[in-house]
């Protein structure tokens, strides 16, 4: 099988999926970054009342219409506590922000546009102008009004409005069920003494992280011997669980010791495509297994985060119906890069900021796979095309920010 182009493996992954439209209610305060099953409207009408927008005097707009008028104060209305009365002729109640507008007032003066006189009484000293400082009932949104569509994210101010609206729970998608297995005899668990032929395993840690961030529930299957048997009964444990993605790390490739790609397709996998025309992360297997996407990643740490960032995230953020991450920009380089051969190259670089306030970026010298430290101090990916000649310094290139706050 001829090396598969990246973008038509991502294209040939991402149409293959659909958005899981399967809702759950899930209480108001553990929905931030779910997405809206359903309409949500609003149960109530919120200001519920005109409403003071200031501290200051609710009157009739034709008792203080100049400055110099005087009025009586009768009563004061606070937020929590309405005066119960009717401002008449030549009266004004105390009112706060956020409390009821009395019957009979239309219009709220600042308290610092009001001089206070003997016997509860204010003079005016400033223009009044008809309906000033009330927010008017229904302003914000109406009862049964549509304010969130299905399909919203929830954020912070969504969260916000969603439980003015007075809703408790939401209806959102369900978040895709990731199930990662991390298959290797020379494997162990972070905090074990490793053994003279054994390395911790680090990948889960990453994949996982990335998976959640990007709109997924996971679940970790533990480390695996490279043993078909015990292979077969993790997957096993992935469908009891009804995962929509397994991915596998490690052991997807076709050497002896590379025994995923085959227990999968023994256990039912429908192979799609392996071996990707890229570099870091050229052994990448797709498949899957009934509804559940297979998703084999390689075993080096970098090729594997490599190929989580193009083609886990976006698949999980597909099928949670959310939108994608936009992490492509264009920066310059630092450095001349060389011509490139046939697979397209992913060159971590770090980012300083050129005299023209845009980015340089400067690759590492060393660029093996298997440096997990190179890749935490990186800010980007240097995207080099296959067959790509010769760059020189200062020239643009596509990148792959690793951090998409960069981007501003």
């Amino acid at each position: 099988m001829s090396l598969l182009p990246v973008a038509e493996a991502q294209a040939r992954l991402l149409d293959s999926a659909a958005p899981i439209h399967r809702f759950e209610s899930v209480s108001l305060d553990m929905t931030e970054g779910r997405v809206l099953a359903r309409d949500l409207t609003a149960r109530l009408t919120q200001p519920p009342f005109d409403a003071s927008a200031m501290d200051g005097y609710a009157l009739r707009f034709e008792d203080a219409a100049t400055p110099g008028s005087e009025l009586q104060v009768i009563g004061a209305s606070a937020a929590g506590h309405a005066f119960e009365g009717t401002v008449g002729k030549g009266e004004t109640v105390r009112i706060f922000t956020g409390a009821p507008v009395p019957a009979g007032a239309d219009s709220v003066l600042l308290q610092e546009d009001a001089g206070r006189l003997e016997g509860d009484r204010i003079r005016t000293t400033y223009p009044l102008r008809k309906g000033q400082h009330i927010r008017p009932r229904g302003q914000d949104f109406l009862e049964d009004e549509t304010v969130l569509p299905a399909g919203t994210v929830m954020d912070f101010s969504r969260l916000t409005v969603a439980a003015a609206m007075n809703h408790p729970a939401l209806d959102v998608y369900r978040q895709p069920l990731v199930a990662i297995l991390a298959t290797g005899d020379e494997l162990v668990a972070p905090g074990t003494e490793p053994g003279p032929s054994q390395i911790i395993a680090s990948n889960t840690f990453g994949i996982a992280a990335l998976a959640r961030s990007a709109g997924a529930h996971v679940l970790d299957l533990g480390i695996v011997a490279d043993d078909s048997d015990a292979i077969t009964a993790a997957i096993g444990r992935a469908q009891v669980a009804k995962a929509d993605v397994i991915v596998t790390l490690g052991g997807a490739s076709v050497g002896d010791h590379d025994l995923v790609q085959a227990t999968m397709i023994d256990a039912g996998m429908q192979l799609d495509f392996w071996r990707i025309a890229m570099r870091p992360g050229k052994p990448l297997m797709v498949g899957s297994l009934g509804d559940t996407h297979v998703l084999g990643l390689p075993g080096n740490p970098v090729s594997s985060l490599v190929c989580g960032l193009l083609f886990l995230e976006p698949l999980i953020r597909k099928l949670a119906s959310l939108p994608p991450i936009k992490r492509e920009g264009v920066v310059s380089t630092a450095v001349t890069f060389a011509a490139n051969d046939q697979r397209q190259d992913y060159v971590r670089a770090t980012l300083t900021r050129a005299d023209d306030g845009g980015w340089l970026a400067e690759p590492f010298s060393k660029q093996d796979s298997s440096m997990m430290k190179v890749f935490s101090r990186a800010d980007c990916l240097v995207v080099r095309p296959p067959h790509a000649p010769e760059l020189e310094a200062g020239s643009p290139t596509q990148v792959i920010f690793l951090r998409p706050d960069l981007l501003g």
